[in-house]
C-alpha cells in the first residue's frame, strides 16, 4: 500500500476538473493526506490506482469509460489495497446500499462540505465504512427489505421512467415527458439497470415484469 510518511495517499478520479481541484486542495491542506494522481475517466482512475496504489481513492459514481461500480469490482478482482469512495450527486439510499453491497467502502454526496469529505477519508483509510448520516435510516430499511426479498426497492422516479419505457418510449421521449434531462434520464435509467441485473431497456422492463413490478 502506497504511503507517504504517515500520509494517507489518495488517488481522485472524476470527469469534471473544477471538482477534483476543490478536493484536492482540501485533502492536500489537511495535513494528514497526499493527493498522489488525477484522473479524468473511470479507465485512468484504475490504472491510476493500479500505478499508486493509494491507501484511499475518491471516484465519481459516474465517469466516462469506465463508472465507479466498474472500478470498485475491478480494484476487487485484481486484489488492490485500495479502498474505494463513490461521490455521486443522487443518494438514493438503494443506490448507497447496492454500492456498499458491491465492495465499496464509502458513499458521499458530490455537495459534501470538503472538511467531512477530509474526515471520511480519513475514517476509511482506519478501515471504517462511511456513508451520508441523513441516509443511515433509509439504508437500515434496505437492509430489512433485502433480507426478507429479492425484489428491488424502486424510488418513484425510477418508477416512472420504467413505466415510460414500458409503454415504449425512448430515453429523450421520456425526458421530454417527465420534463427532466437526458442526462438525468440515462441516470436513472442506469440505475435501474443496476437495480435489476439488465444492461437496456427492453430487458429491464421484461425484468421487472418477472418480478412484478409492472404489469
Amino acid at each position: 500500500m502506497s504511503v507517504s510518511g504517515s500520509l494517507v495517499t489518495v488517488v481522485i478520479a472524476d470527469d469534471h476538473p473544477f471538482f477534483r481541484d476543490g478536493v484536492k486542495r482540501a485533502l492536500d491542506n489537511s495535513g494528514h493526506i497526499q493527493v498522489v494522481g488525477e484522473a479524468g475517466d473511470g479507465r485512468q482512475a484504475l490504472e491510476m490506482i493500479r500505478a499508486e496504489q493509494p491507501v484511499v481513492a475518491l471516484v465519481d459514481y459516474q465517469m466516462p469509460e469506465l463508472n465507479g461500480i466498474d472500478v470498485v469490482h475491478a480494484v476487487i478482482r485484481d486484489h488492490l489495497p485500495t479502498r474505494v469512495i463513490l461521490l455521486s450527486a443522487f443518494t438514493d439510499s438503494a443506490v448507497v446500499f447496492k454500492s456498499l453491497e458491491e465492495g465499496a467502502a464509502g458513499y458521499l454526496a458530490k455537495d459534501t462540505p470538503r472538511g467531512e469529505i477530509v474526515d471520511a477519508v480519513l475514517r476509511v483509510a482506519k478501515g471504517q465504512t462511511v456513508v451520508p448520516a441523513e441516509l443511515a435510516g433509509g439504508l437500515a430499511d434496505q437492509i430489512r427489505l433485502r433480507a426478507k426479498s429479492n425484489t428491488p426497492v424502486l424510488s418513484d422516479r425510477e418508477r416512472q421512467v420504467l413505466a415510460a419505457f414500458a409503454r415504449g418510449l425512448s430515453i429523450p421521449q421520456t425526458s421530454a415527458e417527465l420534463f427532466l434531462g437526458v442526462a438525468t434520464i440515462k441516470t436513472y435509467a442506469q440505475r435501474l439497470y443496476e437495480k435489476l441485473g439488465v444492461s437496456d431497456r427492453a430487458a429491464a422492463v421484461a425484468e421487472a415484469m418477472r418480478r412484478g413490478l409492472i404489469d
